[in-house]
C-alpha cells in the first residue's frame, strides 16, 4: 500500500517562498511509469495541478505556474518538494501529493497553506 505524506509550514508570507515535502512509503519514487505531483485546492479555482516530477528524474509544471515552481526529489529519502515562489495570498490553498499514472491513484491527506502576513 503506498501512502504520500505532505510537510511543511501552514503560514508563509507574501512574496516568500512556498515549500512543501512529500514522504512517500509502499514504494518507491524511481519505479517506472509513475508521476509523482504535486496538487492544489482552493475554494475559487477548485483543483489545480501544480507539476510532477517523474520516475526518471524529469520534471513537468503548469504553465501559468511554471516560472514560480520547482519540484525535486531526495531519493535516498524517497521524498519530493515543491517550492513556489514569490507566492501571494491566491496562493492560499490545500497542497496535495499524489502519484500519477494515467490519473492520481494515492493522494496525501493534504495540508493547507495560508499566504498572509
Amino acid at each position: 500500500q503506498v501512502q504520500l505524506q505532505e510537510s511543511g509550514p501552514g503560514l508563509v508570507k507574501p512574496s516568500q517562498t512556498l515549500s512543501l515535502t512529500c514522504t512517500v512509503s509502499g514504494g518507491s519514487i524511481t519505479t517506472a511509469y509513475y508521476y509523482w505531483s504535486w496538487i492544489r485546492q482552493t475554494p475559487g479555482k477548485g483543483l489545480e495541478w501544480i507539476g510532477y516530477i517523474a520516475y526518471s528524474g524529469s520534471t513537468y509544471y503548469n504553465p501559468s505556474l511554471k516560472a514560480r515552481t520547482s519540484i525535486s526529489r531526495d531519493t535516498s529519502k524517497n521524498q519530493f518538494t515543491l517550492q513556489l515562489s514569490s507566492v501571494t495570498p491566491e496562493d492560499t490553498a490545500v497542497y496535495y501529493c499524489a502519484r500519477l499514472q494515467v490519473e492520481p491513484d494515492y493522494w496525501g491527506q493534504g495540508t493547507p497553506v495560508t499566504v498572509s502576513s
